[in-house]
């Protein structure tokens, strides 16, 4: 072990002798002290970390810089798309009111006998979609129950049934309970409509105590027949089916109904008119 420790210690001094000799020999030929020489290489792989960890730190902070700045971008672009959107909404509801309104002006309220309250829907029924839904008008606006609703082109959109003084609630003609007298505008025949859901045609109307001997077809008018509620030759629907009645008494025929429900967004409520 003595050996050991002293064939160690003479390698060491070796090491350090070679090392103060080169040291010495590149102070010369450079110019420094062979302790400037030795800081110089002890720091000189300390300064490349420092530099490629500098490196590093301003690549990510360039990174992060950047990263922000798309961020901010697009924001920016979210917003502008939005408010594009925004406008063309706009812009479909102007052109939808546009064309109600037309349709408005073409019927002529007035030549027809009876007094008109726009209104628009302002939520539906949720137990039954299209049975019943709310409009933003009442009895502030000269409401009542049982006054009718149509639309521009004079298709029964259903009854009054509650009111409000701001609101009120509509039942819709595809709900079975509401009956309303009604004629096929070609031949005359009468019967009665109502929401034909009951009886298996969901969305459909369902027109019965027809004559038995009545003749039907696809696409026959039905409009109304005129009473104390609806104006006369309101349209309710088209036939598209008919049959005879399970007793034989009476036939009964499937309408499609000439108002689109479901896509309905205004109505007119008739709070005035005049039977002829």
């Amino acid at each position: 072990m003595k050996h050991f420790f002293t064939t160690t210690i003479k390698i060491v001094l070796v090491a350090a002798l070679l090392i103060s000799v080169a040291l010495a020999i590149v102070g010369n030929l450079i110019g420094k002290t062979p302790a400037d020489v030795l800081v110089q290489t002890v720091l000189t792989p300390l300064r490349s970390g420092a530099s490629a960890l500098t490196m590093q730190a301003e690549n990510f902070y360039n990174y992060i810089f950047r990263y922000e700045a798309l961020e901010a971008e697009n924001a920016a672009l979210r917003e502008q798309i939005a408010k594009m959107e925004e406008a063309a909404r706009e812009a479909d509801a102007v052109a939808r009111e546009n064309d109600r309104l037309r349709d408005l002006l073409a019927m002529d309220p007035a030549s027809e006998g009876y007094d008109l309250v726009d209104a628009y829907i302002i939520s539906w029924d949720p137990a039954d979609w299209v049975s019943s839904f709310t409009i933003n008008r009442g009895t502030n606006a000269g409401l009542d129950v049982g006054m009718c609703a149509i639309t521009a082109n004079k298709e029964v959109v259903g009854l009054v049934t509650e009111v409000g003084p701001n609101y009120a609630v509509v039942r819709t003609v595809l709900d079975s309970s509401l009956q309303i007298a009604a004629s096929v505008a070609s031949s005359g025949y009468s019967g009665m409509v109502s929401g034909g859901y009951s009886a298996g045609w969901d969305g459909k109307l369902l027109m019965q105590y027809l004559p038995t001997s009545s003749v039907l077809r696809n696409n026959d008018q039905v409009v109304t027949s005129g009473s104390t509620v609806y104006p006369r030759n309101l349209i309710i629907g088209y036939i598209v089916d008919a049959g005879m009645e399970t007793a034989g008494a009476a036939k009964y025929a499937v309408l499609e109904p000439a108002a689109d429900i479901k896509s309905l967004e205004q109505v007119f409520i008739v709070t005035e008119f005049t039977t002829e």
